[in-house]
């Protein structure tokens, strides 16, 4: 009678190789999970990631770029289309080769939003607010639409009908948002109010009346939850392909950005303390640095940026987060 022994041989897998295979799957999750809407992604990488580049990018590259964020071709072309409309883009023609260039008025738009994403003010306040008077009747209910929605992207709330309000807001903005929805003659605008001017009672009170930063508590909340598993996972396994690099680079921004626009940017002094944003703040600024190089490898590789002008680009990404 003979009896068998049958010995189960295991491979042994490195824990590394363990550990790097939980990064493409914590991709595929958030990608499943919150899938980015393509032309809000665009804006996202072109800010981003084209912008310190010159800001132009050929069209098959931006097709190559966006591909494994879920989005296909033809949705890369309608969501051009439409931002040239909008006048962020503009087309230009070499031969049959598309490329996409940002226009001065996009190049603008991103320049004051880098001061809200890629940075956060530290001087005092000293108590002075900015008061804008809507004038309704000149303007149509369509533009009135927009200025309100404009103004409140920007961080102003209504205090009174027509009448909008913020503690730290900067002219350049405001400026260009009135030009930019033709309601520059339609506005009064009111710079460095005191305090006492304002007759509005307690200021706890109307910060959490006006611009309820409780929503936007939750949305820095759901930031953090989601990247802090990610910032988890990279303390074990920091050997990435450039590709997973630029997905957690544009990931991360785009879902920090949306966090952003819901965000008034309010002094220190108005808001509580701790202030989650701050948190949310450090952690984009640390997945920022970490996923930069191998990010801008990718882009290197792909649309040939930072071959011999790379000076001007590393200064421009070198300053974020600062």
């Amino acid at each position: 009678m003979y009896h068998f022994v049958f010995v189960l041989v295991v491979a042994a897998t490195p824990a590394s190789q363990l550990k790097i295979s939980a990064v493409p799957l914590w991709i595929r999750r958030t990608l499943a999970a919150d899938p980015p809407r393509a032309k809000s992604l665009v804006v996202t990488l072109f800010g981003d990631a084209i912008a310190p580049h010159g800001g132009c990018v050929q069209l098959k590259g931006l097709i190559e770029l966006l591909g494994p964020f879920g989005i296909n071709e033809r949705l890369v072309r309608t969501s051009v289309f439409r931002l040239v409309k909008e006048g962020w883009l503009e087309a230009r023609r070499n031969g049959r080769e598309s490329s996409y260039e940002l226009t001065q008025s996009g190049r603008r738009r991103f320049s004051y939003a880098y001061a809200r994403v890629y940075a956060r003010v530290q001087e005092p306040w000293k108590g002075d607010w900015t008061l804008i008077l809507v004038r309704p009747e000149e303007l149509s209910a369509e533009r009135r639409q927009q200025l309100r929605q404009e103004l409140e992207w920007q961080g102003l709330r209504p205090l009174a009908p027509q009448l909008y309000a913020h503690p730290r807001i900067q002219p350049g903005p405001l400026t260009e948002l009135l030009e930019r929805v033709g309601a520059r003659k339609q506005v009064i605008s009111f710079g460095n109010a005191t305090s006492d001017q304002i007759s509005c009672g307690d200021f706890q009170e109307l910060i959490n009346e006006r611009w309820n930063l409780v929503v936007v508590a939750k949305h820095y909340r759901s930031f953090l939850r989601n990247f802090g598993r990610m910032k988890d996972l990279l303390r074990r396994s920091p050997a990435l392909l450039p590709q997973q690099w630029f997905s957690i680079r544009i990931l991360m921004i785009h879902a920090f950005r949306r966090a952003v626009l819901h965000d008034p940017l309010l002094p220190e002094e108005l808001l509580p303390k701790p202030w989650i944003g701050n948190e949310a703040y450090d952690l984009a600024r640390e997945l920022y640095g970490l996923s930069l190089r191998g990010s801008e490898e990718l882009l290197a590789n792909a649309c040939g940026f930072g071959k011999g002008k790379g000076s001007a680009s590393t200064s421009i990404l070198k300053d974020r987060f600062l």
